[in-house]
C-alpha cells in the first residue's frame, strides 16, 4: 500500500510539473526546476526498468514510452503492472498454488517413461522436470470440433452433474447461448448441485449487475477475477484469467479455446464462421484441472475447498497415453518455455494453429533451426484478425519464417481461434493459451499436453482438414505486398513485446 501512495504521489507531482510549465506564467527558473524535477521522476524509473535485465526490446520499448510520452507513459507503466511484473503482484497465490501442487504430486506414483520413444520422453522428462503437476495415463480426451460439437457435449454433461459444477472462463456473455447455461445451471442448483461461476472482469465486461444478481439469485455462486476496482490505479488491470475451464463432480472436465457466446457458434455475423478446438476429459488429469480451479476461486472468493476431500478425490479412466494439465501465469514459468521444448523434441514435423502468432527470439529462433534440419514446420493464421495491430503484428515475422522455409497458411473460412501444436503426429499441446507475449508473460493460462494418444490422430485430421480452407503464403507473392503494407507490420512489431 505504502508502494502504491508513493507511486500516486510521483503522479500528482508530474501533473503538477506539466501544468505549470505550459499553463502558468512562472518565471523561467521555477519551471526549468518543474522539468528537473520531471526528468528525475522518469530517468530514475528508467535506470530501475534497466536493471530488471529484461529482455533489450522490452526495455527499449517501455524507454521510449516513459521518455516520450509525458505523464500519460509514467501512468500507463504503472497501471499495466510493469513495475511488479516479475511476480510480486501475485506473490501469495504463486505460493498457494505450489502448496497444493506438491501435495497432490506426493499422491501419484513415479512416471514410467521406459515405453516412450525418445522425443516422446524427451518433451516428457521435461515437463516432470520444470512443471508442478503431474502426468496421468489413466485419463480419456475426446476432441471437440467447433462451438456447435462443443456446446452440445457441455450441455449434456452439465445436464448429467450429481454433485458439483465448477466453471471458469475469459468470456461468459449474457446472450442466447450464455442464457442457456444459465437456466441448465439454475435448474441443477433446485436439483442440489452446487454451482460456482468464475469470470474474467474484462473480458467478461458484458456482464451487467442485473445478471450477476440474477445468477446470485438462482443459487449460483459468482465471482469475477481481478474486477476493475472504482480508482484509477490497479496494477493488476493488465493481467487477465484466460483460462476456460469447467469440472463436472470431479469426473469430467472441458479445456479449451472456446469461450460462451453466440460468437463462438459462428452465429456472428461480422465475424463469420469460427474454427476452435475444445477437449472433455475424464479420468485423473481433471483433479489436476479441478485443482486450477480451486485454486482461483480461492485467490478471488478466499473459500479453500480443496481442503474437501470431495472435490479433490481422483476418478481414474482407461486411457490410452500421457495426459499433462499445465497451468501457467504471471506468477509462474511462462508458457513459451513448454511451446520452446515440445518444438525442439520435434524430430519429423511441428504443426501450428494460433489466432496470435507474436513470438518471443527464442519460438522464432526453434522454428528456424527446425526448418533448417529439415522438419516440416507449418504455420496456420487466420486470413484476417481481430485486430489492427496483432494482424501486422503477426505478418511482420512471415519474411524470416518464408526464408527458413517454414509454411505459412491463411485460414480463409471465418476466424481461426484454435491453440493447437502437434509435433511429429504423437504429441501435441491444446488450450487457452496463444503464441504471444501476452499469454506468455500477462495472462494466467491453462494447456493440455498429450503424449501417444488417439486424441492426437483426430487433432492431426482436423488440421488436415483445415488445411482445405487456407491459402498458402508464397514468398514471391508476399513479396511484393506494397510499402504501406511494409509500414503498417514495422509500426505494429513495435507493439509485439506488450500485445
Amino acid at each position: 500500500m505504502k508502494r502504491k501512495r508513493f507511486e500516486f504521489f510521483f503522479v500528482l507531482m508530474m501533473i503538477v510539473f506539466c501544468g505549470l510549465v505550459l499553463f502558468t506564467g512562472l518565471p523561467f527558473m521555477w519551471k526549468a526546476l518543474c522539468i528537473t524535477f520531471y526528468g528525475v521522476i522518469i530517468l530514475s524509473t528508467v535506470q530501475a526498468l534497466w536493471l530488471e535485465n529484461r529482455p533489450a526490446q522490452n526495455t527499449l520499448l517501455w524507454t521510449y514510452i516513459l521518455v516520450l510520452l509525458p505523464v500519460f507513459g509514467y501512468i500507463f507503466y504503472v497501471y499495466s503492472g510493469q513495475l511488479l511484473v516479475k511476480g510480486e503482484l501475485f506473490k501469495s497465490k504463486r505460493m498457494s498454488d505450489r502448496r497444493l501442487f506438491e501435495a497432490l504430486s506426493k499422491k501419484q506414483r513415479p512416471l514410467d517413461l521406459s515405453k516412450l520413444n525418445d522425443h516422446q520422453r524427451c518433451f516428457a522428462g521435461y515437463l516432470e522436470r520444470v512443471t508442478l503437476t503431474d502426468q496421468n495415463r489413466k485419463t480419456k480426451t475426446k476432441i471437440l470440433r467447433n462451438g456447435e460439437e462443443t456446446f452440445q457435449e457441455i450441455k449434456q454433461r452439465l445436464m448429467e452433474a450429481k454433485d458439483f459444477i465448477h466453471l471458469e472462463y475469459y468470456i461468459f456473455r449474457p446472450d442466447r447461448l450464455g442464457q442457456e447455461l444459465v437456466e441448465i445451471l439454475a435448474k441443477k442448483v433446485s436439483e442440489g448441485v452446487e454451482v460456482r461461476l468464475m469470470y474474467d472482469a474484462v473480458g467478461s465486461y458484458a456482464l451487467s449487475g442485473a445478471d450477476h444478481k440474477k445468477m446470485a439469485e438462482a443459487g449460483i455462486k459468482v465471482q469475477p477475477f481481478l474486477p476493475i476496482k472504482p480508482v484509477w490505479f490497479n496494477q493488476k488491470f493488465n493481467f487477465r484469467n484466460h483460462r476456460k475451464i469447467i469440472v463436472i463432480d470431479g469426473k469430467v472436465g472441458f479445456i479449451g479455446g472456446l469461450n460462451v457466446g453466440v460468437e463462438y457458434l459462428g452465429e456472428d455475423d461480422e465475424i463469420g464462421f469460427w474454427c476452435d478446438t475444445h477437449v472433455v476429459l475424464e479420468g485423473e488429469a481433471v483433479q489436476t484441472l479441478h485443482a486450477v480451479f480451486l485454486l482461483d476461486w480461492k485467490y478471488v472468493s478466499g473459500e479453500k475447498l480443496f481442503t474437501d476431500e470431495r472435490y479433490m478425490k481422483p476418478v481414474p479412466a482407461a486411457g490410452d497415453g500421457h495426459v499433462h494439465v499445465v497451468a501457467t501465469g504471471p506468477e509462474t514459468r511462462d508458457m513459451s518455455d513448454h511451446y520452446f521444448a515440445l518444438i525442439t523434441c520435434a524430430t519429423e514435423s511441428i504443426w501450428i494453429a494460433t489466432p496470435y502468432f507474436i513470438p518471443n527470439q527464442a519460438i522464432q529462433t526453434a522454428l528456424r533451426v527446425a526448418a533448417s534440419k529439415g522438419i516440416q514446420v507449418r504455420l496456420m493464421v487466420p486470413a484476417t484478425n481481430d485486430g489492427f495491430l496483432t494482424q501486422y503484428a503477426t505478418q511482420s515475422y512471415f519474411p524470416e519464417l518464408l526464408r527458413a522455409g517454414i509454411e505459412i497458411y491463411s485460414y480463409e473460412k471465418g476466424f481461426l481461434h484454435k491453440k493447437v501444436i502437434i509435433v511429429d503426429g504423437d504429441l501435441a499441446s491444446i488450450g487457452t493459451a496463444n503464441m504471444d507475449m501476452r499469454s506468455f508473460h500477462l495472462n494466467f493460462e491453462v494447456n493440455l499436453f498429450l503424449t501417444g494418444t488417439d486424441s492426437i490422430h483426430d487433432l492431426t485430421a482436423q488440421y488436415e482438414e483445415d488445411l482445405k480452407d487456407c491459402r498458402r503464403i508464397r514468398p514471391v507473392e508476399f513479396y511484393k505486398r506494397g510499402m504501406t503494407v511494409k509500414w503498417k507490420e514495422s509500426f505494429a512489431k513495435l507493439f509485439s513485446g506488450v500485445l
